[in-house]
């Protein structure tokens, strides 16, 4: 087989291109939040888990944290239950919480891992129940127009994750897929939300990088055009105006805890493009909402 001098030069500079990347996140931690379209559509699952290998053999330390809203849906509707949200989160209820434990710690989980695993990884699924890894609290939401308190049920909130399992595993070269379930002090399981665990669990692990997958481009203003170079006093003011709310206020609330607490860049991008996790941490192009942490004034 030859190949024609144009299309060889177009290949050669591609992987060129690759290299002060892979030389910067060399034995860094980069964590990924897994959602949206690229967990439902077949093509964009595989390439999801061609990534994320690929990422592992040029010397990166994946560590995936998924959800899985739409399968927890479905199988709420065939149970005759109809999801409800509150301020971006999922009303828990005892029976939900048992559909979230069985979506997310297993179909959602084991189909991750088998994935990967099927390109040449080497993963591991866990949730936070593994070890205790991820403790929780019960979480409750403040009424936007009382000052009062609102009960959502089983739904948590982060209170430590101790990263020694992931550790262990990132010394035998596995990578771990995480499920976001964590772990009272009574032993019982809370659905948390998963930007929220990838946001603590990036600052635990002092990752380099945290990527959100999501469906719309990145964080986009009213007139749909995508934003980028957001710092904590932007999306302050994107929330106040309207621009910034549902889903996106729990994932932005991750976004900026992360960047304050020590992770270097985060970045939400389009699941919806294929190969999109490779385009963002190992080309020029960059591709949708760059995060990071205000401007330092200069001492005088």
């Amino acid at each position: 087989m030859t190949i024609n001098p144009n299309s060889a030069r177009d290949k050669a500079s591609i992987l060129i291109e690759a290299m002060p990347y892979i030389r910067r996140f060399y034995d860094k931690t980069i964590v990924i939040k897994y959602g949206g379209n690229a967990m439902t559509d077949d093509h964009l699952k595989n390439c999801f888990a061609q990534d994320v290998v690929m990422l592992k053999l040029v010397g990166m330390n994946p560590v995936v944290v998924h959800g899985g809203g739409p399968q927890i849906n479905d199988l709420l509707t065939r149970v005759g239950k109809q999801g409800e949200f509150i301020q971006g989160m999922r009303v828990t209820d005892r029976e939900t919480m048992d559909i979230v434990e069985m979506v997310l710690g297993g179909l959602v989980n084991k189909e991750i891992v088998n994935l990967i695993n099927q390109h040449g990884g080497r993963a591991v699924g866990l949730t936070g129940k593994d070890g205790g890894f991820i403790r929780a609290k019960k979480m409750f939401l403040k009424s936007e127009e009382h000052n009062e308190q609102i009960d959502i049920g089983q739904v948590g909130e982060v209170t430590e994750i101790d990263p020694e399992l992931v550790a262990l595993l990132d010394t035998r070269d596995f990578i771990p897929v995480i499920a976001p379930i964590g772990v009272g002090d009574n032993g019982e399981a809370y659905n948390i939300n998963a930007d929220l665990v990838a946001g603590k669990l990036a600052e635990t692990l002092k990752a380099e990088k945290l990527v959100l997958l999501t469906n719309t481009p990145g964080v986009l203003d009213k007139q749909g055009n995508l934003l980028t170079g957001l710092t904590e006093s932007k999306i302050h003011a994107l929330v106040k105006d309207g621009t910034i709310s549902g889903g996106m206020l729990p994932k932005l609330a991750s976004c900026l805890d992360a960047v304050r607490n020590g992770v270097n860049t985060v970045q939400i991008i389009d699941g919806r493009v294929e190969h999109a996790l490779l385009l963002e941490i190992l080309t020029d192009a960059g591709v949708g909402t760059l995060i990071r942490a205000e401007a330092t004034p200069p001492i005088i």
